[in-house]
């Protein structure tokens, strides 16, 4: 009888895990940080923003611009605490989701304008063209981490870790 030795990938993998799970909470907490604070000292402009993917009346459109900056500041602190870290990543996937559909819908629409992803947004000027398609693999690449964090929440140096007290190395077999 021959007794072969666990593969070192799979010895590796519950040893790496957490930390790829950190840079990708660090990594995303670091986009909702930059995306709501680049937007929420001017809360119109964050509205005009919204109100230019033409879905949602002006009046909702403008209360939901002024609204995002807050949220995604939000999202990327608790990240960067490593609160509620399932919940959070779950509202970032789902916003992540509404996001990636809206720039997808203004791109079949043909409609010109920024996403507002990182600032102002809006219609864009006359020959100005718009760069949907690395807008829609740059929020891909973000909901990638946002899923890992989903599965995978635990992570060291976390609020989460520190309050259940729980080794961040689980099971294999969980």
């Amino acid at each position: 009888m021959t007794v072969t030795a666990p593969s070192t990938r799979a010895l590796r993998w519950p040893a790496v895990r957490p930390w790829l799970g950190t840079a990708a909470r660090l990594g995303l907490a670091a986009v909702w940080l930059l995306a709501g604070a680049s937007k929420v000292d001017d809360l119109a402009a964050s509205g005009r923003a919204v109100n230019a993917y033409q879905v949602l009346p002006y009046d909702v459109a403008t209360v939901v611009g002024a609204a995002l900056p807050f949220v995604e500041l939000a999202l990327g602190v608790l990240l960067l605490l490593g609160l509620a870290t399932r919940l959070t990543a779950g509202i970032s996937a789902t916003l992540l989701v509404i996001f990636i559909t809206g720039i997808a819908s203004a791109w079949a629409r043909g409609l010109a304008i920024d996403c507002g992803c990182f600032g102002s947004g809006g219609q864009l000027a006359e020959g100005q063209a718009p760069s949907y398609l690395p807008e829609i693999l740059r929020d891909l690449g973000f909901l990638v981490m946002a899923g890992f964090l989903l599965i995978w929440p635990r992570t060291p140096v976390s609020v989460d870790g520190w309050l259940t007290g729980e080794p961040v190395v689980e099971d294999e077999d969980e």
